[in-house]
């Protein structure tokens, strides 16, 4: 009972996963992290730099061949209840490199995807809003 009311009232941790992205969708998610007007931390949630710290993650880029085992080995790691956010187009379609012969893509086919933040790059409020959904769906996991 303690070990439910510690986990509901703590705030999510999230952790970042570049799939392959051409960096686009990464450089917003350092807006929502580091200008204080889209600052992610005012949702109640941090970044941390390991994948068994996470509660929430995003995923950036199309999935490439070269790092699907990888970016499959990372979200292994990371705990149960845990939501998946797709961030921007590339996670959620292939976007331009769809039709590539390096990409394995979309992320859905390999992981289950709470939500999508489409956009090429997403606006850093899209980011938030979200996040802000993965939250939700996080707490009502718990």
């Amino acid at each position: 009972m303690s070990l439910i009311r510690t986990l509901s009232s703590r705030s999510p941790w999230l952790y970042r996963i570049n799939a392959g992205s051409c960096n686009g969708c990464d450089v917003e998610l350092a807006t929502t992290a580091c200008i204080p007007r889209y600052d992610v931390e005012r949702l109640g949630c941090q970044y941390c730099g390991s994948p068994r710290h996470a509660d929430i993650v995003l995923i950036t880029g199309p999935l490439t061949a070269r790092v699907k085992d990888k970016v499959l080995r990372l979200f292994s790691e990371i705990p149960d209840p845990k939501v998946t956010v797709a961030v921007g187009i590339c996670p959620i379609s292939g976007g331009i490199f769809r039709d590539s012969y390096a990409v394995c893509g979309p992320i859905d086919q390999y992981l289950p995807v709470d939500v999508n933040v489409p956009g090429c790059p997403p606006r850093p409020q899209a980011i938030l809003e979200g996040v802000a959904k993965a939250i939700e769906i996080w707490k009502s996991r718990l």
